[in-house]
């Protein structure tokens, strides 16, 4: 069952550990209850939740496989690296993420600095009743804030006016390295895997390096099947996957019920023609 591309995997998706508002075991019964057939939580720079969601998985009867994302600087922008399939006792793997976590509690500081210029105060206290781990406090709590306190009518709207370059409350933060990401989960004997390719705002030349430099380093997969994806991204992003000798990964990115368009399981399968991603990972899939 597992090397088959009609596969119902769902293998990218956040919970309160990150950017979510479920929990671990919440997040398993809504996988399991969309026929999700193969799952994994992948909480922004955080692996505490994983022995959670891996014991909820098994509760449910749901084959799953450790999970992660990395938040990565590459040509000047944030990219986001998927782990999957690794040892979450792994000491680089846990001492990187700890370590890429660390500036972000400053880095909202200073956002919450901006907004107030702006006329937006006390949104760094608004954003953290937000936050499930303070040592994930993000742009998502900042923009939940903003919603609750009326300055927009939806997160979508935040990012359009606010927190993204050039706008108000928008401060850079520079994470890890693209080689370091890959070598924390590939040590850890886990497959890196590039997120959601088409969200990132590249020219061709750019978007060429990042892949190149990803295999170069030991990357093995990217995401063609996921919740920003249209369908002529799955296209394009299944012909990259085949042109660089990567396995294709399908997740939902599912992080709220309000705020998500893209469920847990709804997605459709990868093209026939792909390498999935969990045929590689076959021997570390938790039963």
């Amino acid at each position: 069952m597992i090397a088959k591309n009609i596969l119902n995997a769902d293998l990218h998706c956040h919970s309160v550990v990150s950017d979510g508002t479920l929990t671990p075991e919440t997040l398993a019964q809504r996988a399991k209850t969309n026929g999700v057939e193969l799952w994994a939580l992948t909480d922004h720079d955080e692996i505490s939740g994983q022995q959670r969601a891996a014991a909820a998985a098994k509760a449910q009867g749901m084959p799953y496989l450790t999970g992660t994302e990395i938040s990565v600087t590459f040509a000047g922008q944030t990219v986001h690296i998927v782990g999957l399939g690794f040892d979450p006792d792994n000491a680089a793997l846990v001492q990187g993420l700890h370590d890429t976590r660390g500036g972000r509690e400053q880095r909202a500081m200073e956002m919450a600095s901006s907004l107030a210029k702006a006329g937006i105060h006390g949104a760094f206290e608004g954003a953290l009743k937000f936050v499930g781990n303070p040592e994930l406090i993000s742009r998502t709590h900042f923009a939940r804030f903003l919603v609750e306190s009326g300055v927009c009518r939806e997160t979508a709207e935040v990012f359009r006016k606010y927190l993204t370059e050039g706008k108000p409350g928008y401060v850079p933060h520079r994470w890890a390295t693209l080689q370091d990401a890959v070598n924390w989960i590939t040590q850890a004997h886990g497959i890196a895997v590039i997120a959601h390719p088409g969200r990132y705002n590249f020219s061709a030349n750019e978007e060429y390096a990042l892949f190149t430099e990803f295999k170069a380093h030991g990357g093995q997969g990217v995401e063609v099947v996921t919740g920003s994806h249209t369908r002529q991204e799955f296209v394009k992003y299944a012909e990259t996957a085949k042109e660089f000798g990567l396995a294709a990964s399908r997740g939902s990115d599912f992080h709220s019920p309000d705020e998500s368009h893209t469920d847990l399981g709804t997605l459709p399968y990868l093209p026939g023609t792909l390498t999935p991603v969990w045929e590689l990972l076959a021997d570390r899939i938790q039963e």
